[in-house]
């Protein structure tokens, strides 16, 4: 499976289903490549995979990710081979080892060695299918050694929260014949402090979790630019914002430094789609 240049990301647990279709036409109608959501609380990955793909008839569908604590290896694999043979290809198994809030705290589970346990669940994933041929199957790497495991078990990485510097190593590890798909925040607002207010809100539920602070410190950024929501340096790398043409060499800065995939996040206040749509017609030509 070959991806194209440019998809969508966005949080789905708040639209209803009309919306999500709504939504799907959007992305598709503008001309994207993909469109990648995460596992919630709110709507079950596969089935809505299975939604997302019948309301859309040339979009690749990604998870991003599901949580490899939601559903057992054989399950997946099963979810991921039915919607290709019943959507012609278009569903890539993005996966994840998620955080411990979500697996300890929501589901009652117990939170392995991140490392450990998504290679025994690639394994699973890999078992009984036919010899060859490298399944859609992407992880969610930030860490070195996670991006190694990508490459020697999947098509590639889908890593998220991450900046450009983060891309280029992450081209470097995965080498040259594996799928990058990185996430960039984006906001089509030129007024600074608001900007900053947009991507502080949504910026806010991740900066608690260690995976990502632990993967902000090794890019470089300080214990300071962490607190208080965020130093306007952390901000303004994490979310793009600022016209249309200044956005798009945000997001070229990431194909420069080896992604061959960049899904980007509109970000908006809440249930403000007429941002969101024009962010995305504005955008599509990056």
């Amino acid at each position: 499976m070959k991806l194209g240049r440019l998809g969508v990301w966005y949080s789905t647990d708040k639209l209803n289903g009309g919306q999500l279709a709504e939504l799907m036409r959007v992305v598709e109608g503008a001309g994207y490549s993909a469109f990648w959501y995460p596992e919630s609380r709110g709507y079950e990955s596969m089935s809505l995979a299975a939604y997302l793909l019948s309301k859309s008839s040339k979009l690749t569908v990604g998870s991003s990710i599901a949580n490899i604590y939601a559903r057992d290896p054989f399950t997946a694999q099963r979810a991921m081979v039915s919607m290709n043979n019943f959507y012609g290809g278009r569903f890539v198994l993005g996966l994840g080892v998620s955080h411990i809030p979500m697996v300890e705290g929501l589901r009652g589970h117990r939170y392995d060695k991140p490392l450990g346990a998504m290679r025994a669940y690639l394994d699973g994933i890999h078992k009984g299918l036919p010899a060859g041929e490298e399944p859609p199957v992407m992880v969610a790497a930030l860490g070195p050694k996670m991006l190694a495991l990508s490459a020697e078990k999947s098509m590639g990485a889908v890593p998220y929260n991450v900046t450009p510097k983060h891309t280029a190593k992450a081209a470097a590890i995965l080498g040259p014949k594996k799928a990058l798909a990185v996430e960039q925040k984006v906001t089509l607002e030129t007024d600074p402090v608001r900007a900053r207010a947009l991507g502080r809100k949504e910026l806010s539920r991740y900066m608690v979790l260690p995976n990502y602070r632990n993967n902000w410190l090794r890019e470089g950024f300080s214990e300071a630019d962490l607190a208080d929501g965020g130093s306007d340096r952390f901000i303004d790398a994490m979310v793009l914002w600022g016209d249309a043409e200044t956005i798009k060499k945000g997001l070229r800065a990431h194909f420069t430094a080896g992604a061959t995939h960049v899904c980007l996040q509109p970000v908006h206040d809440d249930g403000d789609f007429i941002a969101r749509d024009r962010m995305l017609a504005a955008l599509a030509d990056t």
